[in-house]
Parts: structure tokens; sequence; C-alpha cells
């Protein structure tokens, strides 16, 4: 999980029918106070008793100073700043994956250097208090230097697919519902 908010957790109740389907619990990997935040907002899937049906979690604590493995493979956190809030984004291989970015540090800019395909947030194209806008990506990505970069994360407010994509440079992208990569 990289943060607590709403739209990255609250569809954790419709994974209900693969606790069966898996026969184990859904293991979740999360900071401390992510974890804090799910036992309150689906209490009653941590419950001792659930009701039948009930979604079922095995959290995993997880922080950005420690890499961490699921099955084999090797996951680097990476802290960024969503306005105030710290948010966990993530390394996979040549790949990295980070949403709700306002800000990196430098260090934390290290650990993504390298990759080959960098995937992050570009809200829209105005100035917003907890999230890049295209050009606050732009420099991100500029500094990353992935061979592919993808934006996502992106208000209806960015404008069209064709219109935008005409004005990026090469290697970068807005991602689009369906986008396979291939790493």
């Amino acid at each position: 999980m990289t943060h607590e908010h709403n739209d990255h957790v609250i569809g954790l109740d419709d994974v209900r029918p693969f606790n069966p389907r898996q026969r184990r619990d859904m293991p979740i990997y999360a900071t401390e106070k992510v974890q804090q935040e799910l036992r309150e907002r689906f209490a009653y899937a941590f419950e001792e008793n659930p009701y039948p049906g009930a979604p079922r979690f095995r959290l995993h604590t997880i922080s950005k100073d420690k890499p961490f493995e699921i099955e084999g493979i090797r996951i680097i956190p990476i802290e960024v700043m969503h306005g105030y809030l710290s948010v966990l984004g993530f390394r996979i291989g040549d790949f990295t994956y980070l949403t709700d970015v306002k800000t990196v540090s430098n260090m934390e800019l290290e650990k993504i250097k390298g990759s080959k395909i960098l995937v992050t947030s570009a809200l829209h194209h105005a100035w917003h208090h907890s999230h890049a806008n295209l050009e606050e990506a732009l420099v991100l990505a500029a500094r990353v230097r992935a061979e592919h970069t993808f934006f996502t994360h992106i208000s209806h407010s960015m404008g069209l697919y064709e219109e935008v994509a005409k004005t990026l440079p090469p290697g970068i992208a807005l991602a689009y519902d369906g986008l396979e990569i291939n790493v």
C-alpha cells in the first residue's frame, strides 16, 4: 500500500471473493500508520470471529528504510511527499511506481535512478498543494532519466490524450486504461 487515502484503499472490501479462491488471507504490505488506518476503516475484516464472507487480510509491516521481498521478488520502498504526507512508492527491478507525488528528496531519488521505466503521477497543468502538476512531473522525469516514463493519477482537466501527447518529450507518455508495460 502506498498510503491510506480512500482512492488507494477503499476497494479492499472488494477482495472478499479472492479469499476462498486463494484459500488464504490477502497479504498487505504497508507502514504501521497505514495498517492502523486499515484496521479502523475495515475493522470487520480484522475481527477474531468475522462474519462469513468478510474480506480477510494478513498485514506485513514495511518502511521506507528497508527493502523487502514478496515471493522472492525484491522491492525497494521509496518515500515521496504528497504535500505533508509521507507516501511510499516502490521499485521492482528496473520498474519504479510512484503515485501522489509532490516532491522527492535527493536521498530517495537515488533509489529511483537507473530505472528503465518510471510511472509517476502528474495531476494536471495547474499548481496543486499536494500533487505534482505536469511541469513538475516532467522535471522529476528528467532527473530520473528513465527510458520510458508514464504519467498516471491524471485529472480530467489535463486535457485530451492526443493533445497532451503531442507536447511531451520522447520517452514520456500519459498512461491510460488497458496500458500494458513489459519490463
